[in-house]
């Protein structure tokens, strides 16, 4: 049971809710539990969701960098609803399933080019840095932009995962 009461229905939300509960509904098909939470500060839920959707639909990884990515801090932050509903998008997008595995169980990832992006996920939650050689291995991949990029989508994702972890809504 959360901790905060979900607005995760239209008769649920405040007048002051409401624009910004169709405004998430209807980018996002419906009301999801992050910003449920988050809709009892209806600014703070409108800039996550506007952020958030900045970040999934007009970023410049590839779709599998971006979920594996996304998964890394899943597992790194305990938070199953990220993990239940990122894992089978990774898996959709040619997320190799051993690195799934690794990711979950939170061991060393064999392929390279994933162990990269994953060991910088980590690091980064972990830390909240990236040591020099993990930064330009993925900058080397990524460039400026897309190393930015990744270290946006980590924090934006561990906003998430932090917000619905305090919550209890993980």
């Amino acid at each position: 049971m959360a901790r905060v009461r979900l607005i995760e229905k239209r008769a649920e939300a405040s007048e002051l809710q409401l624009e910004t509960f169709d405004h998430i509904a209807a980018s996002r098909g419906k009301m999801l539990r992050p910003f449920a939470a988050m809709l009892h500060r209806p600014e703070i839920a409108r800039a996550a969701a506007d952020l958030g959707a900045v970040i999934r639909y007009q970023g410049t990884l590839s779709d599998a960098d971006r979920e594996l990515v996304i998964c890394v801090v899943a597992t790194e932050r305990a938070c199953g609803f990220e993990w239940e509903n990122h894992s089978p998008l990774a898996l959709a997008a040619g997320v190799d399933e051993d690195t799934l595995q690794a990711v979950e169980a939170q061991t060393e990832v064999a392929n390279s080019n994933d162990a990269e992006l994953v060991d910088f996920a980590r690091e980064l939650c972990r830390s909240g840095a990236v040591t020099a050689p993990t930064f330009e291995a993925v900058q080397g991949r990524l460039g400026e932009a897309g190393t930015v990029e990744l270290a946006a989508i980590v924090g934006y994702y561990s906003m998430i995962a932090l917000v619905l972890g305090a919550c209890d809504a993980c």
